[in-house]
């Protein structure tokens, strides 16, 4: 009979392909085998050439719903004689290892069901799972993906899990994570101090105990701690927020099931099905109800909210009996902690308790953030439920290691026609954030056995992950990338979007440094391969103290004041008596005074002009609140900018600004004519430029009215527009456009030995 050798490419370990692949083939009748290698699933199966046929059909149009399948390659390997058995054969070597790794997924209804029935073996187990849902890159210490390569190693199947993993008609049929209250890790609540309180159930029981009498809880989640309060005290929030030292930045919050959650927020069916998805996300959505704690989100119409993503979190939530407040287990600006003695050394000054158990976690993975716009995901931070899933490219280029940027860091490994994006690391302002950072760099290139042959990082040759990927260059001896910010920030996209250029790119953010030496933020680009060209930009003003401005908008305000229209008269009032003279000096002699030509601090600007916000405790505080007094107007008129020779000249919008607010015009209609004014400009940017395809990225497209506006109106004059999706539009997205940019780049002003 014939005999077909198969080779599955994509994300197809651990998420039950295997078993899929043994029943499919049983059902019809076929013999052979099936196993794992490093670069995918290799299968033997022989039969009739019908049965044959129907299989492979079978194998893209009914794999389990986990599983991403990037490509199926079968070859004839002769007529054999009949055979009657079908098998799951041991873990097999390959000589190329494509990267294919599975996501956290969270808890399936399955198991749900089974945690919530008194007669089954795992009723109230935290750590139940199947090949469906339960930990995966949380725990996986290499492929293939095997229990004994996993943090599940040091616990051995008992008698009854061990059936269940042989059982072909049993879902958890090779479940590597398998576990119950027999052989599996345990739970166990203790003190601030490390000190065991109580174990098993009781231990969930008295941490929600815990919550419901204001304490903060440390929380040993899939991909590290946790900080946990209850969300409706006003009380518990500001105590997390004070030891925590995270002034206003929103927290998001766990709710126990969809109807909670519908009790605050407004939620359509996309987003039902996304916050009941294996993914699981956090979904920014609209406030809806009262109940959540003002401090939660202060300032802010939506909220993020978010289902249990594992059966430990379920059964908090559901003992808490209350929406909870789940965030980072880390000080602000640090990476989570995941260890459990470092949890206790770096948490022990913020929890009141810890809720920890004795599976190790690898390595950090945070929660997932985004939102839904037009009926579809954007992602916002991309970590647990989609890294380190593979992004497919258009090309097979040299392997590149890309080390990112500043703020919101990734670590993006190209290698085999496919990029994999680390989860979210954060931001590189502390030693553990770098540490965090040197640490990946280490487990990507580990965990595939990939040499680099480049390395890509940043323009700016002050950043950390700058400095790191110079240290490897000169290590390893290999050419480094230095890839200009908003350079990369188009890439990106145009590397999840398939295209290959040219293409426009409006790339609107905070700063990046330029090749000029200045600091860029409000570009138009035309991408083309491995080059770009900046075609267009905001007119430059000048940032009187430098960064300080970013948490300062009215010194954005003074700067943009003072390059226009050569006086401060219009931010008078945001400034005593003493600081004007100091500030006007800077700007006279030009010191600590860095010109910009970023839109993120022009969306501070006009934040303070308007009266919405003159100061900011975090970065783009000033331009969400923009954002939302907008999205409360529904005027229709539009500021002008006068767009010369590319330049976007701000003059026309400022000057009709400063009369409305004369006029005593409402604050929320002054700032929709601002965002509308920009919804104009990207038109002009694109019909200057001439392209078909169109490229909105960068982090003030996190801003969700005005990356509607701008695509909205590019649209109606004919444009293809494209925006970041499962990859951010903020710098969590650098790194992959730097990998992108980097592959192509053979030679050229762009690499440095």
């Amino acid at each position: 009979m014939p005999r077909l050798q198969v080779e599955v490419q994509g994300v197809v370990q651990g998420v039950g392909f295997r078993p899929f692949v043994y029943r499919l083939a049983r059902a019809r009748g076929l013999a052979g085998w099936v196993r794992n290698r490093p670069d995918g699933v290799e299968i033997e199966i022989q039969g009739s050439a019908a049965e044959l046929d129907g299989f492979l059909l079978a194998l893209r149009d009914e794999k389990p719903a986990p599983a991403r399948i990037q490509g199926i390659q079968a070859r004839g390997i002769g007529e054999l004689p009949g055979a009657s058995l079908f098998s799951i054969r041991a873990s097999g070597a390959s000589e190329r290892t494509r990267p294919s790794v599975p996501a956290d997924l969270a808890v399936c209804a399955d198991c749900a069901a089974e945690m919530d029935n008194p007669g089954e073996r795992r009723f109230r187990y935290p750590f139940t799972n199947c090949t469906q849902c339960g930990p995966r890159y949380t725990i996986l210490a290499g492929l293939p993906y095997d229990r004994a390569r996993t943090a599940m190693k040091d616990f051995p199947l008992c008698e009854v899990c061990a059936a269940q993993f042989a059982d072909p008609a049993d879902r958890r049929f090779h479940a590597q994570p398998i576990a119950c209250p027999a052989c599996g890790p345990k739970v166990v609540l203790q003190d601030s101090r490390g000190t065991p309180r109580s174990e098993g159930d009781a231990a969930v029981l008295a941490a929600a105990a815990e919550l419901a009498a204001g304490s903060v809880l440390a929380l040993k989640g899939l991909g590290g701690y946790q900080l946990l309060v209850d969300a409706t005290s006003e009380a518990a929030v500001a105590r997390l927020r004070a030891r925590k030292h995270r002034e206003a930045k929103p927290f998001a919050v766990l709710f126990q099931d969809l109807a909670a959650l519908q009790g605050a927020c407004g939620v359509t069916e996309v987003e039902a099905a996304l916050l009941q998805s294996p993914e699981a996300p956090i979904l920014l959505l609209p406030r809806r109800g009262g109940g959540i704690a003002a401090g939660v989100a202060p300032g802010n119409p939506d909220l993020g909210a978010f289902l249990p993503p594992s059966p430990l979190h379920r059964l908090l939530s559901a003992a808490a009996g209350r929406p909870l407040v789940c965030t980072s287990g880390n000080l602000s600006d640090e990476p989570m902690a995941i260890g459990d003695d470092e949890a206790l050394a770096r948490l022990g000054a913020i929890a009141d308790a810890f809720l920890v158990h004795d599976r190790p976690v690898l390595r950090p993975v945070d929660d997932s953030v985004g939102r839904v716009e037009a009926g579809s995901l954007h992602l916002l931070r991309r970590a647990r439920g989609f890294a380190p899933l593979p992004l497919p490219l258009p090309f097979e280029g040299p392997p590149v290691l890309a080390l990112g940027g500043h703020l919101k860091n990734t670590v993006t490994l190209l290698a085999a026609g496919q990029a994999v994006v680390s989860q979210h690391l954060g931001d590189m302002d502390s030693p553990q954030g770098l540490a965090l950072l040197a640490r990946t760099v280490e487990d990507l290139l580990e965990f595939f056995q990939v040499e680099p042959a480049r390395l890509a990082c940043d323009l700016h040759p002050d950043y950390g992950s700058t400095r790191l990927a110079e240290s490897l260059a000169r290590a390893w001896g290999l050419p480094l990338a230095r890839v200009q910010h908003h350079h990369a920030h188009v890439a990106a996209c145009m590397a999840e979007a398939g295209l290959r250029g040219p293409v426009l790119g409006l790339a609107w953010d905070g700063a990046g440094h330029g090749t000029d030496g200045t600091v860029w933020g409000g570009e138009a680009l035309v991408v083309d391969g491995p080059g770009f060209t900046r075609v267009g930009h905001l007119r430059a003003f000048p940032l009187p103290g430098g960064e300080r401005a970013v948490r300062e908008p009215r010194r954005s305000a003074l700067g943009l004041c003072w390059s226009v229209l050569g006086e401060d008269a219009a931010v008078a009032e945001l400034f005593t008596g003493a600081e004007r003279p100091l500030l006007n000096r800077m700007l006279e002699r030009g010191i600590h005074a860095p010109w910009t030509s970023s839109l993120g601090r022009l969306f501070d600007a006009v934040a303070a002009l308007t009266g919405i916000r003159a100061g900011a405790g975090f970065e783009g505080q000033a331009a969400m609140a923009l954002e939302f007094a907008a999205r409360a107007s529904d005027d229709a008129a539009a500021y002008a900018f006068a767009l010369r020779d590319g330049v976007a000249d701000p003059a026309p919008m400022l000057a009709e600004l400063l009369e409305d607010r004369r006029r005593g015009v409402a604050a929320g209609r002054m700032a929709r004519r601002f965002h509308a004014g920009l919804a104009a400009l990207a038109v002009a940017f694109a019909e200057a430029g001439a392209l078909e395809d169109v490229i909105l990225s960068g982090g003030c497209f996190q801003n969700r009215l005005l990356a509607g506006l701008c695509s909205r109106a590019l649209r109606a004059r004919g444009f293809r527009v494209h925006r970041p999706a499962l990859y951010p539009a903020n710098d969590g997205g650098i790194s992959l456009g730097q990998a992108w940019v980097a592959a192509q780049s053979v030679a050229g002003p762009l690499l440095e030995v």
